[in-house]
């Protein structure tokens, strides 16, 4: 774990306009190579230009970037801070500083020591050796996760839940050997088998309208398996973790990472955030997968953020989409289209006032500091209500 903060001026301007801005954005700032990406920080790097220029201009109080490689050191999130979120970029805002920040470890990455893919071998090189790790990676902390806020987080409330067993997870959607219906990991494997393929974290921020638990997590894409669906049935099982915890109640078999159980306390105030990898009716993830969450009686999930540009995009792709274009935030090119991946979704105890995504129209200022990632950056504005 690596937390880091100061006092800062902000609480009063928040605590004026009665609002707080909570993002996600999936940066793609991750590299194939241990230390890769602090390399490439230190040498200044483009897309990490175009994504601190983001942020410059919209502005989030608190933010959650996913696939933002991790460090034990926090060597990257210090150099993204310093260099780049500081430093006023080109079709960016003034600069921006987060005063508070939490990262720590992740699975993707980690070896497991079991033959996870099924191919005869543990480890081994490039992409077998990802397929092996807890989460898919081809080094330890490959596509993190780095909580900014603009107000204290309080740290020794945290709660990570990446080590937790998927079998530990009641009525878990096991794979399964479609040539012979019996489950496609060993009993002794599916009982180590870690249902987080990153982690998933609840980090109580203390906001001007009130301890705000942003619930940060993304689960793995639904797809790099085969038909027993591996991955299909772990993104879903991923996303229901969410479900379950924000159900409260004793919960014995949901412990996080302290061997603390059960759920989140029934009045909380949360906001679900991340790259979920789901759409809710198009792409590949299994039906109903996000529905978990945007039909669940604790979320506020009646606005949607949407964008101009998405709507553009997905014409020009032409490929068929069941889904409103306008909500879509990633864009996988002319084969896969867009989809709507990333959430911000505050609970019903809050109010929305505001949102989008962060998808301009080609031509319009910032338009073009957006194509760092194949992903848009999602934000809304919370109240109390």
């Amino acid at each position: 774990m690596n937390v880091h903060g100061d006092p800062d001026g902000w609480a009063e301007a928040v605590r004026s306009r009665g609002t707080v801005r909570v993002a996600t954005y999936n940066t793609s700032l991750y590299d194939e190579q241990a230390g890769g990406l602090v390399a490439r920080l230190r040498a200044g790097d483009a897309g990490a230009r175009d994504v601190a220029a983001v942020l410059q201009r919209v502005r989030p109080d608190v933010v959650l970037l996913n696939e933002f490689d991790y460090d034990p050191e926090g060597v990257a999130a210090t150099l993204f801070q310093r260099r780049y979120l500081e430093q006023a970029q080109p079709g960016g805002g003034e600069a921006l500083h987060y005063p508070y920040r939490y990262l720590a470890p992740v699975n993707t990455g980690v070896p497991s020591g079991l033959d996870l893919d099924r191919n005869g071998e543990t480890g081994g090189e490039g992409r077998d050796r990802g397929n092996d790790a807890w989460g898919y990676g081809l080094h330890p902390g490959q596509y993190g996760m780095l909580v900014l806020s603009r107000h204290p987080i309080r740290a020794s409330q945290v709660r990570s839940f990446r080590l937790l067993p998927w079998s530990a997870m009641p009525g878990a959607r096991q794979p399964l050997d479609p040539a012979s219906g019996q489950p496609w990991y060993p009993a002794e494997t599916w009982r180590q088998l870690r249902l987080s393929s990153k982690s998933h974290w609840d980090v109580p921020v203390a906001t001007p309208i009130g301890t705000i638990h942003l619930l940060a997590a993304h689960p793995t894409p639904p797809v790099f398996d085969g038909p027993e669906d591996r991955n299909g049935r772990r993104n879903a099982d991923e996303i229901r973790l969410w479900a379950e915890y924000i159900g409260g109640g004793a919960l014995p078999w949901l412990c996080d990472d302290s061997g603390e159980c059960g759920g989140l306390a029934r009045d909380a105030r949360f906001v679900i955030a991340g790259d979920y990898n789901a759409d809710p009716v198009d792409g590949d993830g299994a039906p109903g997968a996000i529905d978990q969450l945007l039909s669940h009686p604790r979320v506020n999930a009646g606005f949607i953020p949407r964008s101009r540009g998405a709507v553009l995009r997905a014409r020009e792709h032409g490929l068929p989409r069941q889904g409103e274009t306008a909500t879509h935030t990633g864009d996988f090119g002319p084969r896969s289209g867009t989809l709507r991946l990333d959430y911000v979704l505050p609970s019903n105890n809050l109010a929305v006032r505001d949102g989008a995504v962060y998808w301009l129209e080609p031509g319009a200022p910032g338009a073009d500091i957006a194509g760092a990632s194949d992903h848009h950056l999602v934000w809304v504005d919370i109240a109390n209500p």
